[in-house]
């Protein structure tokens, strides 16, 4: 039997902190592998926002660090969306495999 994959689901995880958090609790009694994907993503992103804060504390070229960083990571929450909605499962352009590397085991 081929189900359709939550996309809903999958999509909520990547818009703010609390999405991601109704995402995760979802799923916890629905175990959704697409879903879990998806959440494996978008906590790297996540992660990788947290660390771009970090850096934007050191003058000059952490501001300029943290600025391109801003771009690339909005481009990678694009099309990380995208693809949920989309129904694909593909890694976030630039760091998404090593999310999965990375992050795999945290669900």
């Amino acid at each position: 039997m081929n189900t359709k994959p939550n996309t809903s689901l999958a999509a909520i995880s990547y818009l703010t902190l609390i999405g991601f958090l109704i995402a995760l609790i979802q799923n916890q009694s629905k175990k959704e592998a697409f879903t879990r994907y998806h959440l494996v993503q978008s906590l790297g992103l996540i992660l990788t926002a947290i660390a771009l804060s970090i850096i934007a504390i050191v003058p000059v070229l952490g501001w300029f660090i943290y600025i391109v960083g801003i771009f690339l990571l909005l481009y990678m929450w694009i099309v990380s969306l995208m693809n949920a909605i989309k129904a694909k499962e593909k890694p976030a352009p630039l760091l998404g495999k090593k999310y999965i590397q990375w992050l795999d085991s945290v669900f």
